[in-house]
C-alpha cells in the first residue's frame, strides 16, 4: 500500500517527549516558549504564538486583528472548511472570491469588487503549499485599510520573493496536524510582526486572561493552549523541515516530468518568484483524459495507491454558508476544480519504487 501521507517520527521526537515527561512540566511551559521562538525564526517574524490546532490559530488571529461581529472577511471557497469556519466563529461573515485556475490561490483581480463597507480583513489561503500573490494582496490591504491574515496552514517553508511564508501581512496561521509537512500531532501557530496582535493572541488562547495578572479576565477568550509534549515534537520537526521539503519537491519534480505530455492531465504550476513546498501534489483530470476523476481515484486505489481529493465540493455549497445567498455557478473556477483535482502521494518517505509504480499506473490509465 502506497500511503497518501506518512508522518515521520524519529528518535529526536521521542527523546523530546520523554524529556518533557521527566521535567514535571507537561502543560504549556518553557518548551512551548522555545518552540515559538524557533518557529518565528524559521518564518522571519518577530513573534509566534502556539495554539492547539490550525483552526484555533485562525480564530485567535482574527480576534487579535480586530475582526468582530458585523464585520466581513474575504476568503476563498476552495479550501478546507476551517478557513471560513474561523470567520463564523468570530461572529463575522465570510465573503467568497473565486480562485486562480493555475495556482488554486485566491484570484486577486476579483477582490476589489468583493470589498464592502463592513469588510475588515483579507484571509487568503496558501493552498497545497504554494504562497498566494503576496504583493497584490498587500497592495489591496493597504489601499482599503484592511487587515491581511494568511492561512498558511499548508505552506510552512515556502517562500515568496525569497522571503519565508509567515513574514507577510498582519499575521499568518499554520497547522501542525499529523498530515502536515511538519507535525506536532495536533497543533497550530500564529506568526506576526505586530506586538499588539502577539499579545492579544496570547490572551485569547488563555481564556482572555491578563499575562501579568492571573484571574484578571480582560475579554472573552478560550482554552486554545498547546502542551510541551507537542512543542517538543515540533522543535525536533523544525530541524528537519529543510530535508522534508527537499524530498517533497524532488518527488513533485519526478511526477511533473513524467506527466507533462499526457493529454488530459494538468500538472501543478509554480508561479514566478515562489517556492512550492508540496503539502499536496495535485493533478487536474480534465475531459481529455480517458476516464473521469472519480474513476481515476477508484482505479488507483484498486492498485493500492492511496490518493486524495482536496476538495470535492466548494464551501459556498455547504449548509452553514447558505445564508450568504450563494448558489451553484457563483464561483465557476472553484466548482470546476472540485470536479478535477486529485492529489498523489508526495510525502518524504515515498520510495523510488513507490514513485515509479504511481507513474506507471497513471500512464497505463492514460492509454485506455
Amino acid at each position: 500500500m502506497i500511503k497518501i501521507v506518512q508522518p515521520i517520527i524519529e528518535a529526536e521526537e521521542v527523546d523530546g517527549v520523554v524529556a518533557v515527561l521527566k521535567s514535571g512540566i507537561i502543560a504549556q511551559g518553557p518548551v512551548t516558549k522555545e518552540f515559538e521562538e524557533n518557529f518565528a525564526k524559521q518564518c522571519g517574524s518577530k513573534f509566534a504564538v502556539a495554539t492547539s490546532n490550525g483552526t484555533t490559530a485562525l480564530h485567535a488571529a482574527l480576534y487579535a486583528a480586530g475582526v468582530s461581529a458585523g464585520d466581513s472577511v474575504i476568503t476563498t471557497p476552495f479550501t478546507f472548511v476551517a478557513t471560513a469556519n474561523a470567520i463564523l466563529m468570530q461572529g463575522a461573515k465570510p465573503i467568497f472570491v473565486d480562485v486562480d485556475e493555475e495556482t488554486f490561490c485566491i484570484n486577486t483581480k476579483l477582490i476589489n469588487k468583493a470589498i464592502r463597507e463592513d469588510t475588515k480583513a483579507l484571509l487568503p489561503v496558501d493552498l497545497y503549499g504554494q504562497p498566494s500573490e503576496v504583493q497584490e494582496l498587500e497592495s489591496i490591504a493597504k489601499k482599503h485599510s484592511l487587515k491581511l491574515i494568511f492561512d498558511s496552514c499548508q505552506a510552512i517553508g515556502a517562500t515568496y520573493n525569497d522571503r519565508p511564508v509567515g513574514s507577510f501581512g498582519d499575521a499568518s496561521c499554520f497547522s501542525l496536524y499529523a498530515t502536515k509537512n511538519i507535525t506536532t500531532g495536533e497543533g497550530g501557530m500564529i506568526t506576526t510582526n505586530s506586538e499588539k496582535i502577539f499579545e492579544l493572541a496570547k490572551q485569547f488562547r488563555h481564556h482572555g486572561q491578563s499575562e501579568s495578572q492571573r484571574y484578571e479576565y480582560l475579554d472573552l477568550g478560550y482554552n486554545y493552549r498547546t502542551t510541551d509534549f507537542a512543542s517538543a515534537i515540533g522543535n525536533a520537526q523544525l530541524k528537519k523541515l529543510e530535508r522534508f521539503t527537499k524530498a517533497r519537491q524532488e518527488n513533485a519534480a519526478y511526477y511533473t516530468k513524467s506527466f507533462n505530455n499526457i493529454p488530459g492531465l494538468i500538472t501543478p504550476r509554480v508561479a514566478p518568484n515562489r517556492t512550492h513546498v508540496f503539502h499536496q501534489y495535485t493533478l487536474r483530470i480534465t475531459e481529455d483524459f480517458p476516464i473521469d476523476r472519480d474513476q481515476f481515484v477508484e482505479r488507483l486505489k484498486a492498485k493500492e495507491i492511496m490518493v486524495g481529493v482536496y476538495y470535492p465540493k466548494p464551501l459556498h455549497l455547504f449548509p452553514q454558508f447558505k445564508s450568504l445567498g450563494h448558489r451553484e455557478g457563483d464561483f465557476p473556477v472553484a466548482e470546476k476544480l472540485c470536479k478535477e483535482v486529485v492529489s498523489l502521494p508526495v510525502h518524504p518517505l515515498l520510495s523510488e519504487t513507490d514513485r515509479q509504480k504511481v507513474v506507471e499506473e497513471i500512464i497505463n490509465l492514460s492509454k485506455e
